[in-house]
C-alpha cells in the first residue's frame, strides 16, 4: 500500500502581512507616569477637611436650628458616618432643649431628626399649626418648604398616630397642587420626595442628587458650603 506523504505534511503556516512601524516607537516602553498623591498626603486632607466641617458643630452649638441645619444637610450628602460622635452629641442636645420656633420647616425638621434616630418626640408638636377643629391653619396653605418637611416627617408615624396619617394626605395635597410653581431647587425636591418620601429614599442617592441643590442653596455662603461639599466630595 502507497502512502502520500505530500498529503500528510501539515500545510506550512502562513506568512503575517508586512506591517507600517508603529507612529509611537518605543515610547510606552520607556513611559514613566507621574506618581499619584501618597495615601499619607490624601489622609492629611481628609482630616483637614474633616476638622473644617466638625468646626461647624461648635460656631451652631448656641443655636438649635442652625445645629439641626448642620447635622440635616450632612445626611443629604451621606457623610455623617464622617461625623458621629458630633452628631449623636447635636441630636442628644436638641432632643433636650426646647425649640423657640413658629417655623413649620423647624418644627418638622426637629421631629424627623429625632424620630429616625430613635428619640421620641410627641405628634403634639404639630398642634401650634393647626385650628380648633384640628385641621392645619391657611398660614402654612404657601409655605412649601414647611409643607415638605411635614411631608417628609410624617413618614416616620407609629401605628394609630392619625394626627401624623392626616398630615401627611394633607402636605401631599398641597404639594401637588404647588409643585409646578416652585423654583429650584425646591420643585425638584418636592417632586422627588412626592414619589419617594425622605426617610424610604437610598441615602447615596438622595446625595447623588443633593450636591448641586446643596450648592445651589449655599450660594450665599460661599465658605459654609466648600467646607462641607468637600467632604462630601471623599
Amino acid at each position: 500500500m502507497r502512502i502520500d506523504m505530500a498529503s500528510s505534511n501539515p500545510p506550512a503556516a502562513k506568512m503575517a502581512p508586512p506591517f507600517e512601524p508603529t507612529i509611537w516607537g518605543d515610547f510606552f516602553i520607556n513611559y514613566t507616569p507621574e506618581p499619584l498623591q501618597s495615601e499619607e498626603r490624601l489622609r492629611e486632607r481628609v482630616d483637614q477637611l474633616k476638622k473644617v466641617t466638625s468646626e461647624l458643630f461648635e460656631f451652631c452649638s448656641d443655636s438649635v436650628v442652625g445645629t439641626m441645619k448642620l447635622v440635616d444637610t450632612l445626611e443629604h450628602l451621606s457623610i455623617d458616618h464622617h461625623f458621629e460622635g458630633h452628631i449623636a452629641t447635636a441630636l442628644s442636645n436638641i432632643h433636650g432643649a426646647e425649640l423657640d420656633s413658629s417655623s413649620l420647616h423647624d418644627v418638622a425638621l426637629r421631629f424627623r431628626l429625632l424620630r429616625q434616630h430613635g428619640l421620641w418626640v410627641s405628634p403634639d408638636e404639630f398642634d401650634k399649626f393647626k385650628e380648633a377643629d384640628g385641621t392645619f391653619n391657611d398660614e402654612i396653605m404657601s409655605d412649601p418648604r414647611g409643607l415638605l418637611s411635614l411631608y417628609n416627617a410624617s413618614y416616620l408615624l407609629i401605628p394609630g398616630e392619625v394626627e401624623l396619617e392626616s398630615a401627611m394626605l394633607f402636605s401631599r395635597h398641597r404639594l401637588q397642587t404647588m409643585v409646578n410653581g416652585l423654583a429650584s431647587p425646591l420643585a425638584e425636591q418636592v417632586r422627588r420626595f412626592l414619589q419617594i418620601p425622605l426617610p424610604r429614599t437610598l441615602k447615596r442617592y438622595e446625595a447623588l442628587q443633593y450636591i448641586a441643590e446643596y450648592k445651589m442653596e449655599q450660594a450665599g455662603s460661599p465658605d459654609r458650603a466648600q467646607g462641607i461639599f468637600s467632604v462630601c466630595c471623599l
